[in-house]
């Protein structure tokens, strides 16, 4: 599954997904390499891993425990230090501040790309799902707040309408459906909407109708971790920033559908539908900066359909601190001026 060579190595699954984690498995080998514990992982890691951008800034990524992770897993093990850092979706951040009371924080953004609720095809429209089961990963979670929020819009509520079934990452459950009809739906994005389309699947409603731009995947700590690691914080920012710059530069385009297509079943066409969307204002995150509005749009929606802070969403300040990011620019721009 992973070569030893640095180069060669590409994770099975990328993107949005739980599924990217890989039971114990170094995903890069080498003496004198400082070893970083992640959480979730994107296509951003995958990158920064196989051009050898970890390495350079002296880094090494393990992902560890196994494929069927989801929110509240990588929330406990990063909770308990069994993981440094996340790189998931932004809603665990606040979800284990306002929950649990772990000082987390937000220090990069990942990618903008909305999430879709993909349903079976005999599912013809949102009131369709009346009396069925739909699964997420977390009942709180950005894509479950979606889902309740998008089936509330045609007066449709959780436990009373429909059954809400914790079943895991986003790729287990696009897996999950793909067996067992009775899942009637479920929300993902990016690439794996995209590889759920193809296999059968329909899009009946997007966040960005609703909810307009937003965060979904960025990289988030502990804040005492960060303090006592800064420096490990600031190289593994910076190999980030390198790894999402290559991404977003035109000429690896070729090079990018081709990474797609390693790590999924699909048509070429396809993968570059994937890319132009990575590519575009509502895909990868520029620089891996933190858009402020857009995450302030994340906290507008759980204040709204959960309640949070009285229906109120707070200055999003309190959950990100960007002065380990303003660092890794700084040294990834030093380096690029060289």
């Amino acid at each position: 599954m992973m070569s030893k060579r640095l180069t060669d190595l590409l994770l099975a699954t990328v993107a949005v997904t739980a599924g990217f984690f890989a039971s114990g498995v170094a995903l890069a080998q080498g003496a004198n390499l400082q070893t970083l514990k992640l959480g979730g992982g994107s296509f951003t890691t995958s990158v920064a891993q196989s051009n050898g951008s970890f390495a350079k800034y002296g880094l090494q990524i393990q992902i560890p425990r196994s494929a069927s992770g989801g929110s509240d897993e990588v929330r406990k093990w990063l909770a308990t230090g069994e993981l440094d850092l996340a790189d998931y979706g932004v809603d665990n951040a606040i979800a284990m501040v306002e929950n649990a009371g772990v000082d987390v924080i937000l220090v990069a953004a990942t990618d903008y790309t909305p999430n879709e609720l993909m349903a079976q095809p005999e599912i013809k429209s949102l009131a369709d799902l009346r009396g069925k089961i739909v699964i997420v990963d977390a009942p709180n979670t950005q894509n479950a707040l979606a889902l309740k929020k998008i089936l509330s819009n045609v007066g449709l509520s959780a436990g009373a309408d429909y059954q809400m079934k914790e079943v895991g990452g986003t790729s287990a459950r696009i897996a999950a459906m793909l067996k067992q009809k009775e899942f009637a739906a479920t929300m993902a994005s990016g690439q794996t909407a995209a590889q759920a389309r193809q296999d059968g699947l329909v899009s009946l409603a997007t966040t960005a109708n609703i909810f307009g731009p937003t965060l979904r995947y960025g990289v988030f700590t502990r804040r005492q971790w960060a303090k006592e690691n800064g420096d490990l914080l600031i190289r593994y920012l910076a190999a980030q920033i390198e790894a999402q710059r290559w991404l977003l530069n035109s000429a690896n385009k070729d090079k990018v559908i081709d990474m797609v297509l390693r790590q999924r079943k699909m048509s070429r066409e396809l993968a570059a539908g994937i890319y132009e969307m990575d590519v575009g204002p509502n895909g990868l995150a520029k620089d891996a900066a933190i858009d402020v509005e857009r995450f302030n749009n994340v906290l507008r929606f759980r204040a709204e359909v959960e309640g949070s802070w009285g229906g109120k969403a707070p200055a999003p300040d309190r959950y990100y601190d960007s002065s380990y990011y303003d660092k890794a620019l700084a040294l990834v721009n030093a380096k690029a001026a060289k």
